[in-house]
């Protein structure tokens, strides 16, 4: 039953990746599903076996590295944390093929497509039951893989392989660090085991190791440089350039991005390394400044973009840095908590985009939607119910989950805390404005399209409207549901040894006892940002065009995503690119090939010339070069015999 859950995607993709040409797109599509369910269904009863009985186990598999010193196992690591994680990514994952049986329907690569969607959650099933290091990069870089396969989907689309090329290379410098970070836990404790790690991190807590010169405290420039591999899986300030362009896959690869596999792998790598982490305070001051910042950074941007896509893509990288600051003041517990709603409420907002989307002949721009709250009832009240849920509005999922990791960063008493709580306040009056302003914009007012693609809107299939209505139940239950095990009372017993707090960071605690005023506070700015979005795109819809010409180099600053593509583009892409061309045309091909191969040939062809001159084809030539070289042959003879 362990072993299915995680390895029935892996065999369904195959299964449509090889054969798909055999069983066709029903068949594919049937295979994946199938798959997706049972190992959905499995994840709940393998949740229920661990995380609510106790029955936490490891079973291993097979002996994966044997070299020297290093010995790794390929196992499945089956704790609370992990328990948590396989449930949620298989239910949002099976909720997300079926849905792509009505999306991709008329799409030309059915089986390629859905085979990388299973292999994509196998992948991120791989890292979240690793029982080491090298087993979490193998996940870690597989979802990477599939990333890039899913976003470059349509590769006949410039703009996808640019997309999905991007986001590739933008990870890969996370994973640098993330590869550094392991080197470093393999220097410091000789071992990559969790288990052996994690059990003698108390030791070394205050070692330090050479690093660039200086003697630095080993653990925190492991956490650093791990944390370093989860800012880029997971979008963060800095290395988040990726994830908006990501829209240019399917609309229901966003769905798995955002919502259940790559961008949560972070987030759940802080939470499975706790025990190191809870030994850096710096570290975890460096993930709270993050985390607070993202969440801010993220909403902002949010409020300008156009796209449908875009804007709920930026909820996510904004609601990733409230699930980082969590992680940063020891509220690891509910940094998972909201990773679990947030995988409900955001696969919901995606999927019901992509049901405008379908109504809409492909329109993905809100400035000519509107008017399809009629038209499309169903996907109209999905989109409100996903929406309360990420505005944090009781009693949806993302009131208990958010309002929790606010009071902790509150609890926690530090300047850093402080600082997140604050941000985390605005950003959650952004966050409803944003929202509801999509809402507003797409399905109230008059209608913007032409005519001819009003005529055409309807709403999306059964096949398309029952994920919907599974994904809003968990944005309507879950938090209700999960509260008392993942941040109540019941927290210590629920999540046991798989999470490290240690005593003095138990800020969840101390969340029970923030000021009301402070508990209160994100929904008061949630309820004020939808009333502020109401103002100005239902009652007084004049409102944003004068406020964008009043503050038009704020509102420029927001719609160009605060202009992080054009400086990476100005300071990095560019000069890269000259400084590429350069060692192309003047050191490999002016210098290398020039005074290498190239070199060579140009002499053989210069000497091959002067020789051909001499074959004429005439024989007294011949004979007169005979000659020459007799005399020549008998002068140097005498000479030498005479010296």
């Amino acid at each position: 039953m362990h072993v299915a859950a995680v390895f029935l995607p892996l065999i369904a993709a195959f299964i449509a990746g090889f054969f798909g040409r055999w069983i066709g797109d029903r068949g594919a599509q049937l295979v994946t599903c199938l798959a997706l369910v049972a190992a959905a269904v499995l994840g709940a009863i393998v949740f229920w076996s661990v995380a609510i009985v106790g029955h936490a186990r490891t079973i291993d598999l097979l002996t994966w590295i044997d070299a020297g010193d290093l010995r790794v196992r390929w196992a499945l690591r089956y704790d609370t944390l992990s328990a948590v994680m396989v449930a949620a990514v298989t239910l949002v994952s099976a909720m997300v093929h079926i849905y792509s049986v009505g999306y991709m329907a008329h799409d030309k690569s059915v089986p390629r497509f859905m085979s990388y969607l299973s292999l994509f959650t196998f992948f991120m099933l791989m890292l979240v039951t690793a029982d080491n290091f090298v087993q979490l990069f193998f996940g870690w870089e597989g979802v990477g893989l599939m990333s890039y396969l899913l976003i470059g989907f349509w590769y006949d689309r410039p703009s996808a392989n640019a997309a999905a090329i991007k986001a590739f290379i933008v990870n890969r410098i996370g994973d640098f660090g993330f590869a550094l970070g392991i080197f470093a836990v393999y220097l410091i404790f000789g071992s990559l085991q969790f288990d052996t790690v994690f059990a003698a991190a108390p030791d070394v807590a205050h070692n330090t190791i050479p690093f660039l010169g200086h003697q630095v405290d080993a653990i925190t420039v492991t956490c650093i440089l791990l944390f370093i591999g989860a800012m880029g899986k997971s979008a963060q300030l800095g290395l988040h350039t990726w994830l908006p362009d990501a829209m240019e896959g399917p609309t229901p690869v966003s769905a798995l991005i955002h919502a259940a596999t790559m961008v949560t792998a972070g987030v759940f790598m802080l939470a499975r390394l706790s025990p190191l982490f809870e030994y850096s305070p710096t570290a975890l001051a460096v993930v709270v400044v993050i985390g607070g910042s993202t969440a801010m950074f993220a909403a902002t941007i949010g409020m300008a973009q156009n796209d449908i896509k875009r804007v709920i893509a930026y909820s996510t990288c904004s609601q990733l840095g409230y699930m980082f600051f969590a992680a940063g003041v020891s509220a690891y517990g509910a940094a998972i908590f909201h990773l679990v709603t947030h995988a409900f409420f955001k696969a919901l907002l995606f999927l019901a985009a992509g049901s405008v989307i379908h109504a809409m002949s492909g329109e993905q721009d809100m400035r000519k939607m509107g008017g399809l709250r009629t038209l499309i009832p169903a996907t109209y009240l999905l989109m409100w119910v996903g929406s309360l849920a990420l505005a944090g509005i009781w009693p949806f999922a993302g009131y208990y989950s958010k309002d929790v990791i606010i009071e902790a960063a509150w609890a926690s008493g530090t300047g850093v805390g402080h600082y997140a709580y604050w941000l985390g306040v605005f950003a959650a009056f952004l966050t409803a404005f944003y929202s509801w302003r999509l809402i507003f914009l797409t399905f109230h007012g008059k209608p913007r399209a032409s005519k001819e693609v009003m005529a055409h809107v309807h709403e999306s299939p059964p096949v398309m409207i029952l994920p919907l209505l599974v994904l809003a139940a968990g944005a309507l239950f879950a938090g209700m549901a999960g509260y008392h095990w993942f941040v109540g009372e019941g927290r210590d017993a629920f999540w046991g040894d798989s999470i490290l707090v240690l005593p003095g960071h138990d800020n969840l605690a101390g969340a029970e006892t923030v000021p009301f005023w402070a508990a209160k506070l994100p929904l008061a700015m949630g309820l004020g940002g939808i009333f502020v979005a109401w103002i100005a795109y239902v009652v007084e819809t004049g409102i944003p065009a004068l406020t964008a010409r009043w503050l038009r180099p704020v509102y420029l600053l927001f719609l160009n995503k605060w202009y992080f593509d054009e400086l990476y583009d100005a300071i990095i892409v560019r000069p890269a690119m000259w400084l590429g061309i350069r060692l192309w045309k003047d050191g490999d091909g002016a210098v290398i090939d020039g005074l290498g191969p190239d070199g060579f040939a140009k002499v053989t062809r210069g000497m091959a010339a002067v020789l051909s001159r001499f074959q004429t084809g005439y024989l007294y030539h011949y004979v007169f070069a005979m000659f020459v070289g007799a005399v020549v042959l008998v002068s140097w003879y005498v000479l030498r015999q005479a010296g």
